[in-house]
């Protein structure tokens, strides 16, 4: 299967390992937008406002492009400091754009119990329970 990851750079460490896992189940993995440059939206602030929204506005529809070119997509939805399995906006426009598509959409942890909660469990979101072989 064809899976992105899709996850908050601030995941990027597992990102990796998790690649690694897929991989070896036979699976072709997509990485996120900007995991080779996880620093590039800090930069892009620095040149301003307008040059922050154009790349933001280019990262969104890079997404959508992504999502289209695999069968599914993977949330890697971990803890961040205090919030308990985190999906941030870009994530779940991600989880939105796969849902649209008609892909996949599989969690690492369950959804967070948060506002968003109720529309990701109503995009058909799986849970593998970290388990990547769960996959199918």
């Amino acid at each position: 299967m064809n899976i992105m990851i899709c996850c908050s750079k601030i995941f990027y460490p597992q990102v990796r390992f998790i690649k690694i896992k897929l991989e070896k189940l036979g699976h072709k993995v997509t990485l996120p937008n900007s995991f080779k440059s996880p620093l590039m939206e800090e930069e892009m602030k620095k040149e301003g406002s307008k040059r922050h929204r154009t790349w933001k506005a280019r990262m969104i529809r890079l997404h959508r492009k992504k999502i289209e070119a695999n069968d599914a997509i993977l949330v890697l939805n971990l803890n961040r400091n205090s919030e308990k399995r985190y999906i941030g906006g870009a994530t779940f426009l991600e989880i939105y754009e796969a849902f649209v598509l008609k892909r996949k959409i599989f969690l690492f942890c369950p959804a967070p119990d948060n506002f968003l909660k109720d529309e990701i469990l109503g995009m058909g979101a799986k849970v593998i329970y970290g388990d990547v072989a769960k996959i199918k």
